[in-house]
């Protein structure tokens, strides 16, 4: 939820219908940023080599991207080109292509979060690259739509377990382990 509501809010912004504000930096720093580390810690602590990759780097993201927008308003640094910033986001995008090669062995509805984040990060590095104002109105729109895949994957995964059966659907997935293929159908 934290990773999929902030990105909802700054990708409302992507789009065009408002600016960043306190709401959006707010959100980076406390529910998108701080609350997914300490999940990614949690995750650690349970051997749980994706999730904490996902969380902790996720929840570190937020904060470098408040920070890069914070960090000049404050005099404490000089706001990045926005070239310079594609190459931040394209780096963030060839690390999520590889969190989504990740999730394939996850259900569906993990891989399309995963799958439309590395879409989003390729769209946003590709608007700094060129300046394009189109190209970053579509990347809010896909923004939206990867922030929104992200809240009904996390509903879903609350809701079937309060419920102990398939509330909302996440997919089937075939997990690949020991050179064992086992088809599963996600209860959760």
């Amino acid at each position: 939820m934290g990773f999929g509501m902030t990105t909802v809010l700054l990708n409302i912004h992507n789009a065009g219908f408002f600016p960043i504000d306190a709401m959006i930096l707010s959100m980076g720093i406390f529910y998108g940023g701080i609350s997914q580390v300490i999940v990614g810690i949690m995750c650690y602590q349970r051997g749980d080599t994706f999730g904490t990759t996902a969380f902790t780097s996720y929840g570190l993201f937020w904060l470098s991207f408040v920070g890069l927008l914070l960090l000049p308003e404050m005099g404490l640094a000089s706001a990045s080109p926005h070239s310079f910033m594609g190459f931040y986001l394209l780096l963030w995008g060839v690390f999520t292509a590889f969190m989504f090669v990740g999730s394939l062995c996850y259900p569906r509805a993990k891989q399309v979060v995963f799958g439309s984040l590395t879409i989003l990060f390729a769209l946003l590095a590709l608007r700094d690259f060129t300046g394009s104002e189109l190209i970053g109105t579509i990347a809010g729109y896909e923004g939206i739509f990867c922030g929104l895949s992200a809240i009904y994957f996390a509903m879903a995964q609350v809701l079937n377990n309060e419920f102990g059966r398939v509330v909302l659907p996440v997919g089937p997935v075939a997990i690949a382990r020991n050179t064992e293929v086992v088809s599963l159908q996600a209860a959760a």
